[in-house]
């Protein structure tokens, strides 16, 4: 089963490397042409969260290892995690970014690359982070004062926050993290090196080029949907049918299909209240990456427990 998964992503980074390269350069060579923010809103909405939409499966199968039979308490416990999430961000936002960004690059790190390898160990722990810092620091190398902008839509009023920022930017810290995150990317390139390895630097320079070419939002949507979470969904779809991808993704779309439609509509009465206060573009990046926010410490952490207890 892992060698499909494998197979199929292959090829997979290939055409997106091909496609979101040829993507980038016919964008950027039409300076008036902006794909306006409620565009990455829908494709988040309907591509990209729906690879975390099989979660209460996950939560029942949890709760059945630790021999909880009622399921309800799988959804308070995501709920109320999801809602403290949002709640803390509103208080501590500079903490909360910061938290967010480092959870964030661990996670892309590792479910970017954990599929290619059986032996892991603690140190990879530490890799996937650096490898996946590359879809944070990117848009700041490229377009450092569109994505301080970004941050500041994000609440985050603390002066300090961006003294930082331009700490590490103009003391070429940004520039050294990312040949960290190269060398990662050659050290699972050559680790216990196969074919299929190559997945790591198609990924890595389709993520240089998404976010050479386009502004931040647009690269992160990009990658969001078309890669990290394409990646994610088929792993899901094999485990449903490994015999049938056809009978899996039929089975994927049914199961994804009512979170996928709450977290919408969750997403939209959002929307539509923030846009009584604020810019309507201003309020879909809020609630776009502050969302995200909320949903990715739940997820993150009901994968890190099933990954615990099935070891």
């Amino acid at each position: 089963m892992n060698n499909l998964v494998k197979k199929i992503n292959f090829f997979h980074s290939i055409i997106f490397f091909l496609l979101a390269s040829s993507f980038s350069i016919i964008i950027n060579q039409f300076e008036n042409l902006i794909i306006p923010p409620i565009i990455c809103l829908l494709l988040i909405l309907s591509i990209g969260v729906s690879h975390g939409s099989l979660d209460h499966l996950k939560g029942k199968k949890l709760l059945k290892i630790y021999n909880i039979k009622n399921s309800y308490l799988f959804y308070l416990i995501y709920l109320t995690l999801i809602f403290g999430v949002i709640i803390i961000w509103f208080f501590f936002p500079a903490i909360s970014l910061f938290l967010f960004l480092i959870v964030a690059s661990y996670h892309f790190g590792k479910e970017d690359t954990d599929f290619l390898f059986y032996k892991k160990n603690q140190f990879d722990e530490i890799l996937y982070f650096f490898k996946g810092i590359l879809i944070i620091i990117t848009p700041l190398l490229f377009h450092f004062i569109e994505t301080v902008g970004i941050f500041k839509l994000l609440l985050i009023d603390n002066e300090n926050f961006y003294l930082f920022l331009e700490f590490i930017k103009n003391n070429h810290i940004l520039f050294l993290i990312f040949l960290i995150s190269l060398m990662v990317n050659i050290y699972y390139l050559i680790n216990n090196f196969k074919i299929t390895n190559f997945i790591i630097f198609f990924d890595f320079f389709s993520i240089v080029v998404l976010n050479y070419f386009l502004t931040p939002l647009l690269a992160f949507t990009v990658y969001f949907c078309f890669l990290h979470s394409f990646r994610h969904s088929i792993s899901l779809i094999v485990v449903l049918n490994k015999d049938s991808l056809k009978s899996g993704t039929l089975l994927f779309i049914k199961k994804a299909m009512p979170l996928t439609f709450l977290t919408a509509v969750f997403y939209i009465i959002s929307l539509y209240f923030l846009s009584n206060y604020y810019q309507f573009n201003d309020a879909i990046i809020k609630i776009i990456f502050i969302g995200l926010a909320s949903l990715t410490f739940p997820h993150i952490l009901l994968e890190y427990l099933l990954e615990k207890n099935e070891k």
